[in-house]
């Protein structure tokens, strides 16, 4: 896809080079984008890889790198979305011809939406994507360990395992009535979010298993917990506090020096377990969400 910028010509092009060097010019991108906005932006670099990545697409002019947009979807139904566009090349259609290009391969997918993510402090994002139509969906704080209370660790009866054969009903279960999603959209997102690297613990009292999480490990050194919930029969007996502390523990003992997870800005009763923890909020970030026919072309 060509697309005339006063008198110059810029291309879009799927991402299909993952080496070292392409990985830097997207990283010095998102740093440029960070500092010129003085925003929070973080793209998803880690999770750029030849098999079994998020796919991106690049807007180029000549060599130079001006638009990024990567996608990836964890229920074939909705695309959750990072982009970025050079401050100098912004109000010129980069990021709608980012857009039209993934939004073409999304639908043979047949996915139906997508979901945006733009730091909170970034004004240029938010009214980018509002220019477009898309609508606010919710706010989170991305939340990163910064001082490990291993105190909060108490020796009771629990166990963290990890996930057998067995458990996946209990799993759809768990975390089905805890999220207030349905049982069929649970299946369907845990057998698509089986890749190597994500591990799935559950916590078992006494053979009985209460609650559940899962760590991504997206990078040697990072890793992202989520998918946490404790079954609403057990909850409010202190288990959250203990799996969390526990697989916490876990990925301290593999050498993680990056941990880190997401919440909801409106659940204060999780963002005070994950402070009591040790976790502290680096950033926020706003969804949109867009039917994926809007940006057709």
């Amino acid at each position: 896809m060509w697309a005339t910028n006063n008198m110059q010509e810029y291309k879009i092009l799927k991402m299909n080079d993952f080496s070292n060097h392409q990985i830097s010019r997207v990283r010095m991108l998102e740093q440029l984008c960070k500092d010129f906005d003085g925003s929070s932006l973080r793209v998803g670099i880690e999770s750029l890889k030849e098999n079994g990545g998020d796919k991106a697409f690049l807007c180029q002019m000549g060599n130079q790198l001006i638009g990024y947009l990567s996608w990836y979807t964890s229920d074939e139904i909705e695309a959750n979305i990072n982009a970025m566009v050079h401050p100098d090349y912004r109000r010129q259609g980069v990021f709608r011809s980012l857009m039209n290009k993934a939004a073409a391969e999304m639908q043979i997918q047949g996915i139906k939406t997508c979901r945006i993510r733009i730091p909170s402090n970034s004004k240029p994002g938010i009214d980018c994507v509002k220019h477009l139509g898309a609508n606010f969906n919710t706010s989170e704080f991305t939340m990163h360990l910064v001082q490990f209370r291993s105190d909060m660790l108490h020796h009771s009866g629990l166990v963290l395992r990890l996930e057998e054969a067995q458990d996946f009903d209990f799993m759809v279960k768990c975390s089905s009535q805890a999220f207030g999603d349905s049982e069929s959209w649970t299946r369907n997102y845990f057998k698509h979010t089986r890749e190597p690297e994500r591990v799935t613990y559950l916590a078992v009292d006494r053979l009985t298993p209460v609650g559940m999480v899962r760590v991504n490990h997206v990078h040697t050194d990072t890793a992202v917990i989520h998918d946490f919930c404790v079954h609403p029969l057990y909850q409010g007996r202190g288990y959250g506090r203990e799996i969390l502390a526990r697989v916490v523990n876990i990925l301290l003992a593999k050498q993680y020096t990056q941990i880190r997870l997401g919440v909801v800005t409106q659940n204060k009763r999780a963002l005070n377990l994950y402070r009591s923890i040790g976790f502290e909020i680096s950033a926020e970030s706003h969804y949109y969400v867009s039917a994926i026919h809007h940006f057709n072309d």
